[in-house]
């Protein structure tokens, strides 16, 4: 396993030498580490990372090698089988043929489905093809397949068939400071800009200065407003579930977005927006912003910005009671409707790539609920998408 820990450093483009491999072995050779995984983990990166740039990828690596483990031992015990390990042989595997021949249930018929097998479900099921359970093809449950269920107790997605998720679930909020690798991103922002001189008199009037000390024949100091980009933005951003892929690229977005907009808003919404945002993920269960407030609070010369994959099940668009997360007595395509009436500047931006967008029907269908006006988050996209807002 350390083997496997070195080459996938390797891989991670962790600039990683033999030299400094052999030097952790003897390391755990004197027993250093203690045999415990903590003090690993500082010996390791210790002999192993000589730049600090390095540690986030070193990081995800060792988290991903060593998942499960609890002491040192285990990494190299031939016959220690992390608990992971084990819990995966539990999922059944399925030939793209035997999922082909699978039927969905349907919406009604899902929820029909999951109340009666509450019902009359006594024990745990493994395998199975009815019951609540695991690793099987049933509708319910987790770490199993069915084109269409609900997912109850499984960390993360395997394979984003789920069209409901019935499990609390936790986002972290974007980091707003994340510096650019370079300002091209914030240059096609700066498109949006509508210049107007605002507020308090801060700023030297040079010109004027000039002119009135001319007549009055003494100095007369002339101040004016500062000048502002008077264009106002809201920006609601999709966050969790395959969201994760793009956090790098929309964080860069929110940074740049926050340095670039005076009048400047944003909150998080899940898949699709419904009743409710919120303003910090890791409150998002006790502190909610009703999207009407929202739409009442901000004046419709706000722009509107929306960021997300638009990759989801139909339903969270289209039913009621379609979110993964909560039941919402009216379907998405009803909110985004009543956003877009109030904010007529709106734009959606898709971290996926545009060829990809026809193979995924929920993003059809935003798209056409935007008018077309759904951009790729690329340089080239966010120009379109800034050109399209000051139509």
């Amino acid at each position: 396993m350390l083997l496997q820990f070195f080459t996938a450093l390797r891989e991670a483009r962790v600039p990683v030498s033999l030299r400094e491999y052999l030097i952790l072995l003897g390391a755990l050779e004197r027993d250093l580490a203690e045999k415990r995984v903590e003090e690993f983990y500082f010996l390791a990166r210790t002999a192993l990372v000589k730049d600090e740039a390095h540690l986030d990828r070193f990081d995800r690596v060792f988290g991903s090698v060593f998942k499960g483990l609890e002491t040192v031992g285990e990494a190299v015990a031939p016959t220690a089988i992390p608990e992971e390990w084990l819990r995966k042989l539990a999922e059944k595997y399925l030939t793209d043929a035997e999922k082909a021949e699978m039927k969905a249930l349907g919406w009604d018929k899902l929820f029909e489905t999951l109340k009666q097998r509450l019902a009359e479900q006594k024990e745990r099921h493994q395998g199975g093809s009815k019951w609540i359970g695991t690793g099987g093809t049933s509708p319910f449950g987790a770490y199993g397949y069915n084109p269409e269920g609900i997912r109850i107790g499984q960390d993360g997605n395997r394979n984003f068939r789920a069209v409901k998720v019935w499990d609390k679930r936790e986002f972290k909020d974007l980091d707003d400071t994340v510096e650019l690798g370079t300002r091209t991103m914030r240059l096609a922002l700066r498109r949006l800009r509508r210049f107007a001189r605002t507020g308090a008199a801060e700023e030297l009037d040079l010109d004027g200065t000039i002119r009135e000390s001319a007549r009055q024949g003494y100095i007369d100091v002339r101040l004016r407003p500062e000048r502002r980009n008077a264009v106002k933005v809201l920006l609601f951003l999709d966050v969790g579930g395959s969201m994760d892929w793009h956090v790098e690229q929309v964080e860069e977005l929110f940074s740049a977005a926050r340095s670039e907009f005076k009048h400047f808003a944003h909150f998080y919404f899940h898949n699709c927006p419904y009743e409710a945002v919120w303003t910090e993920n890791r409150r998002r269960h006790d502190e909610t912003t009703p999207l009407l407030d929202v739409i009442r609070t901000y004046p419709s010369d706000y722009r509107v910005v929306f960021v997300g994959d638009a990759s989801m099940s139909p339903y969270e668009i289209a039913a009621p009671g379609g979110s993964v997360e909560h039941w919402n007595e009216e379907p998405g395509a009803a909110w985004v409707e009543r956003v877009l009436a109030h904010f007529p500047k709106a734009v959606w931006l898709n971290p996926v790539p545009t060829p990809q967008w026809g193979y995924t029907q929920s993003i059809g269908m935003m798209r056409r609920l935007f008018s077309d006006r759904m951009f790729p988050l690329t340089l080239e996209g966010l120009d379109g998408a800034m050109r399209a807002l000051l139509r």
